[in-house]
């Protein structure tokens, strides 16, 4: 569906140029949730911007359908947009209109009727669950209540690709989380390949199918969500992820010497981390049994993406050191990332 070519994309600041897009390569599917995160900064918004042309790329191509945007025409490029809606952090919704009116405006050049007008908005307000606040102005509704309206004006046109700018940084935990299952819903009954901004890896997690990091203007990495949570490369995103786990807080625990952490002799502490889809072994239970190991669970954050296990455990591992070393092996040809934080065994 969308293909971003070696994009690149400056700005002038004054005497010095800026570079907000360096060499950028992606390809997006049809009907996929993509996710593109990085911090403030990175270039993320400037690039989905490219792909609308909101912001023009100084070199490079973006590609939907086949069709290279930085090659339209103004006209061509106008009827082009209208198969790409796109959300914004702010809402950016008319204060002065109704809720209706704010859904509607994109239909006024469609040369539809005003009972088709208004048909249609009834029926983008239903879609996204709204339709008792048709009368109501954006004074009037909550954050979430916004971003719905939103929403259903960016549908207006009937898009093949929804642009997601941040589009729940503005909104509480619970609000963000009945806005990503309404689009995720979307995605599903519209085949709508959605695009979403974010600097928040929870939201990626809930979400998307894919996922690109960026960095200072450059895709550091990108992949299936499982396989990028599963084993990160670069250490922007282990940052990312380790700020949605509670498992990196065992090094800060063993830094502080918190009581927890304090090991005997013939003991080690071990982290785990499932690395593969479909696994479903009785680990914990299995090597405690095959080695005459003792495995005492401190914490673990386990928890299911793409309905497939992800996450790991930090524990205890009390045996014979030969034992524990022959347990850690058969972990690790079983796909489980096996690192030994803290070691008191001893040889026997």
């Amino acid at each position: 569906m969308i293909e971003i070519k070696n994009v690149n994309k400056t700005f002038q600041s004054g005497d010095r140029v800026v570079t907000a897009a360096q060499n950028v390569n992606l390809t997006i599917e049809d009907g996929e949730v993509f996710g593109i995160i990085g911090y403030s900064g990175a270039g993320k918004s400037t690039l989905v911007r490219c792909i609308n042309m909101l912001e023009r790329p100084t070199s490079g191509q973006v590609l939907v359908d086949g069709i290279d945007l930085t090659e339209l025409r103004p006209a061509e490029l106008r009827t082009a947009r209208k198969k790409i809606g796109m959300i914004f952090q702010q809402f950016n919704l008319f204060d002065s209109r109704t809720v209706a009116a704010n859904v509607a405006y994109p239909l006024k050049h469609t040369g539809m009727s005003k009972q088709e007008k208004d048909q249609r908005v009834k029926e983008l307000l239903e879609l996204v669950e709204i339709a008792d606040k048709a009368n109501a102005y954006p004074s009037q509704l909550s954050g979430g209540q916004k971003q719905r309206v939103a929403i259903a004006r960016a549908l207006a046109s009937n898009p093949k690709i929804l642009l997601c700018d941040e589009a729940t940084s503005a909104l509480d935990p619970q609000t963000t989380d009945s806005i990503l299952k309404l689009l995720k819903s979307l995605n599903k009954k519209l085949q709508l390949t959605i695009i979403l901004i974010t600097h928040e890896m929870q939201v990626v997690k809930e979400i998307c199918d894919r996922v690109a990091v960026m960095e200072n203007g450059k895709v550091v990495e990108s992949g299936d969500v499982f396989s990028i949570f599963a084993s990160p490369k670069k250490a922007i995103t282990k940052d990312f992820i380790n700020n949605t786990s509670n498992l990196s807080k065992i090094y800060e625990l063993i830094k502080e010497g918190a009581e927890i952490t304090k090991i005997k002799a013939g003991q080690c502490i071990v982290k785990f981390n499932y690395l593969v889809k479909s696994y479903s072994e009785a680990l914990v239970s299995g090597i405690s049994r095959q080695f005459h190991i003792d495995v005492n669970i401190i914490f673990g954050n386990i928890e299911l993406i793409d309905q497939q296990p992800l996450g790991g455990l930090v524990s205890i591992l009390s045996g014979k050191a030969e034992d524990i070393e022959a347990a850690l092996d058969y972990l690790k040809a079983k796909n489980v990332g096996v690192e030994v934080i803290l070691d008191e065994r001893i040889s026997q």
